[in-house]
């Protein structure tokens, strides 16, 4: 077996096997619930050296170190994280080199990164760079390297300490964080990258992304391997690996489960079998795959039984070829450029001439900003520009924060739009997805101050048709500076695909020619470059009246040139043709005197028939305007609109009633039909809490200054009554063993902006402390949460002792390795495949109708 091995690996090197599952092994070799499997690198490390060796037996050529849970926000065990990462990457090496004394032929030995068990701002509360830090530290401590050195260590710097030879990082369930472990990996180290996220039953991540927005970061970021792990067995991601491949350059790793878990006689197994596991995997290097192996439940039989069916199989790897596509992305949703399809790139968040926007900046009030944000989003807009250059602030660091900001409250892709390569990286490190840079140009100084920033960032480029010498009055003049940006770009790896070129719009008021000039390089860089192109429409009417007109009538044009996106207000962008206003553009209007005399003579006739509206009559009602601030998380907004409302004489059951739970419901009701995302979901939660919290506050101060604090505190009561009939606590925890508690806290968050009592006992909780508490508190629910396969038999032990004690509370159990079948053995009473369907379960049990 070991010579045709070596034979395999020289045939086949196209195809990669990884190894499998590590917690079921140890396990079996005696792991309890509740220790973290990480200790044993340092307490046991001949029994985890021995499941490395077991896998390099089966045909791995890949192991992964025993690393998964070694970052400091999340490694909680009896040794330092330092000796806990040393230890696991030196029984992976020894292993390794025992394997190629033996087979000739050495294994690659991965450090392998998991998530941090946080979810990040604004949606949870851990900073970008926190993550990033977490990472590198682990990164840093497995290269033997110290964290405050922040020189990048290659490879050719290996000394004879065990080092890894590649960094894997995996189950990610938010693109955010998958960016800042991508990001740790290639600032400390120059080894290869692979990554792999992890698919809900829905195909997407915790977080709402799906499988072309994790395609779209990746792929900028270059990394050199990216797929799938643990969440779903073999068959339930074939589809999932075909859509991946269809926008993939890169090879694709697949590693699923072995079915899905189920307990017997207490312990957790897998339904899947290393014939039919191999055999279900051999689909997936059919629909693209070509680095396979296993996750939670395979085994070395699982990796010998892959091994066995690629050994003896003809199968042809598909090969990778580059896409033509040109895509964006936010953490949630790709949008694709593509000629003669003019979307719409709203261009509201750019203070140039708005004087309001410049006063926002200047007085921090991010409110206005992201409300400008919704607007565009609500008219369409598929891009939103983020511009914060007002002279006399710190552009930067306002950049930066803004980013931050309206990535809360948008689901589209943001546009990066300075000249400022500082304020450029701060807002590049910061987005989450794959943006929009606006922008490069045809000067040495621009293209070499953007161009390494995009390369380490990721970004499709937006490219100015200018140089040192201005802009070409001609299109030939315009495309050969286009054709020196193709040229200098592909020296940094981009292709036509990375770029939108900007044809430029000058004002026709000043050259008649110049709408057609850009008309044509629209349609050369169209048809001779085969590029996207871009344009900022509105600079062609500058000077003269009626401009909107003529911006309609120019985007138009420009469209059936072939335009891929505009720039434009969204809300009054129209792909529409007048007559006159195509004259004007077209040069048939000399001076454009018929233009301004038509245009004068329309805004005469209408002066007299101007109507005064009744003072107010315009504004949306109070209740309205609070209801939508919740559902589009606008803290700020629906604070504000809850003590307007108050103020106008609203009562706080008719905003509890006819805003803020109405609002709620409606976002829940689209998070479980998939048109919201989680993100979105607690923004609106955060939202109708800082609404909740002003009307609690004003009730409060009425009742106190009418009849005391104890009455006060009554009203107080009646409140939360009105939200939750049954007001029985509901007690959360995530089981022994288990630090995993990003799934918990959301479930706590919304709880509690649903009005429920929550108990957060925390994570890596003993089944005692959880029955305690549920009896002191009288519990309604317990709640347990559980990630890691190692930890699910502590949820079971948890249902059985609060059955045992025989508490009144229900019981409701979920997680990423929990299934409705794994509840029902446990004798759980429900299973939440979410957050918002533990509140539908808690509204049941609090007698509460759901809307």
């Amino acid at each position: 077996m070991r010579m045709r091995l070596m034979v395999y690996y020289e045939a086949m090197e196209n195809l990669t096997i990884l190894d499998g599952g590590m917690g079921t092994l140890l396990q079996a070799k005696g792991l309890q619930n509740g220790e973290t499997p990480e200790d044993w690198n340092v307490e046991r490390p001949d029994d985890v050296a021995e499941i490395h060796r077991a896998y390099l037996a089966a045909g791995s050529n890949v192991i992964y170190a025993n690393t998964f849970g070694a970052n400091k926000l999340k490694y909680h065990g009896r040794h330092t994280l330092e000796e806990v990462v040393r230890s696991g990457i030196e029984n992976a090496v020894r292993a390794a080199d025992t394997a190629a004394s033996e087979t000739g032929r050495r294994a690659r030995v991965a450090l392998d990164l998991g998530p941090t068990g946080r979810l990040l701002k604004p949606a949870g509360d851990l900073a970008f760079e926190e993550a990033v830090s977490a990472f590198a530290e682990t990164i840093r401590l497995a290269l033997g390297t110290s964290c405050s050195n922040n020189r990048t260590i290659k490879q050719s710097e290996r000394s004879n300490n065990p080092r890894p030879d590649l960094i894997v990082i995996e189950t990610m369930g938010d693109v955010r964080e998958l960016k800042a472990a991508v990001m740790a990996a290639k600032e400390n180290c120059d080894l290869p990258v692979y990554a792999t996220v992890t698919l809900g039953a829905d195909g997407k991540l915790l977080t709402g992304g799906n499988v072309e927005c994790v395609a779209a970061l990746l792929e900028s970021l270059n990394v050199d391997a990216y797929g799938f792990n643990c969440g779903l067995g073999p068959d339930q991601m074939i589809s999932y690996v075909k859509r991946l491949s269809a926008v993939s350059t890169k090879p694709i790793i697949v590693k699923p489960n072995a079915g899905l878990p189920k307990v017997v006689e207490g312990k957790t197994v897998f339904s899947v079998g290393p014939e039919e596991f191999a055999d279900a995997v051999g689909k997936l290097v059919d629909a693209g795959a070509s680095v396979v192996g296993g996750c939670c439940g395979t085994t070395p039989q699982h990796v010998g039984a892959l091994f066995r069916l690629f050994d003896c199989s003809d199968r042809l790897i598909k090969a990778r070829t580059e896409s033509p596509r040109t895509i964006v992305s936010s953490g949630t949703s790709v949008v694709e450029l593509k000629s003669y399809a003019g979307l719409i790139i709203g261009e509201r968040i750019n203070p140039t001439g708005k004087k309001l926007l410049k006063e926002a900046y200047a007085k921090g009030d991010t409110a206005y900003v992201l409300r400008e944000a919704v607007k565009q989003i609500d008219a369409d807009a598929e891009i939103l520009d983020v511009n914060c250059g007002v002279p006399g602030l710190d552009e930067a660091a306002l950049i930066e924060s803004t980013v931050e900001s309206v990535q809360g409250v948008a689901t589209c892709p943001l546009q990066l739009d300075t000249a400022d390569p500082q304020a450029l990286e701060r807002a590049l490190r910061r987005v989450n997805g794959k943006p929009l840079v606006n922008s490069v140009n045809g000067k040495r100084t621009s293209m070499d101050a953007v161009f390494p920033l995009v390369k380490k960032y990721g970004g499709a480029i937006v490219a100015l048709c200018l140089d040192e010498n201005g802009i070409p009055p001609t299109s030939e003049g315009r495309l050969e500076i286009a054709r020196r940006i193709l040229e200098e770009g592909a020296k940094y790896g981009f292709s036509k695909r990375d770029f939108v070129f900007d044809a430029l719009t000058l004002a026709v008021s000043a050259d008649p020619n110049a709408a057609i000039v850009t008309l044509e390089t629209v349609r050369r860089l169209t048809e001779e470059l085969g590029v996207n192109t871009v344009l900022g429409v509105s600079n062609v009417s500058f000077g003269l009246p009626n401009r909107p007109v003529l911006n309609n009538a120019m985007y138009a044009l420009a469209k059936r040139a072939g335009l891929s996106a505009a720039i434009a207000n969204p809300s009054v962008i129209r792909d529409e043709i007048d007559p006159a206003a195509e004259d004007v553009l077209l040069g048939r209007d000399p001076n454009c005197a018929k233009w301004i005399e038509r245009s004068t003579e329309a805004q005469r006739n209408s002066a007299g028939a101007a109507v005064c509206l009744k003072s107010g009559a315009s504004q949306a009602d109070s209740t309205e305007s609070l209801c939508l601030s919740v559902k589009k998380g606008l803290r700020d907004d629906a604070r504000q609109a809850a003590e307007a409302a108050l103020s106008s004489g609203k009562s706080a059951m008719d905003l509890i009633n006819g805003a803020i739970v109405p609002a709620l419901e409606e976002v829940g009701r689209g998070f479980e039909k998939g048109t919201v995302f989680l993100p979105q979901l607690l923004m609106a939660a955060d939202a109708a809490g800082e609404a909740f919290g002003v009307v609690k506050r004003a009730l409060s101060s009425a009742v106190h200054g009418s009849q005391g604090q104890s009455t006060a505190n009554e009203g107080n009561r009646t409140i939360e009554q009105s939200n939750n009939p049954n007001n029985s606590p509901i007690v959360i925890a995530t089981v022994k063993g288990d630090i995993h508690d990003i799934g918990k806290n959301i479930v706590r968050a919304l709880l509690e902006n649903y009005g429920f009592e929550v108990i957060d006992l925390g994570r890596d909780v003993p089944p005692e402390t959880i029955v305690d508490t549920a009896r002191k508190s009288k519990a309604m629910m317990v709640g347990l949460s559980a990630l890691m396969t190692t930890t699910v038999g502590a949820m079971a032990e948890t249902i059985r002792q609060v059955k045992a004690a025989g508490l009144p509370c229900r019981t409701c159990v979920g997680g990423a390795v929990v299934t409705q079948e794994y509840a029902d053995e446990i004798g759980a009473d429900y299973y939440a495949k979410d957050a918002m369907k533990t509140v539908r379960i808690a509204e049941t049990l609090a007698g509460r109708k759901i809307g």
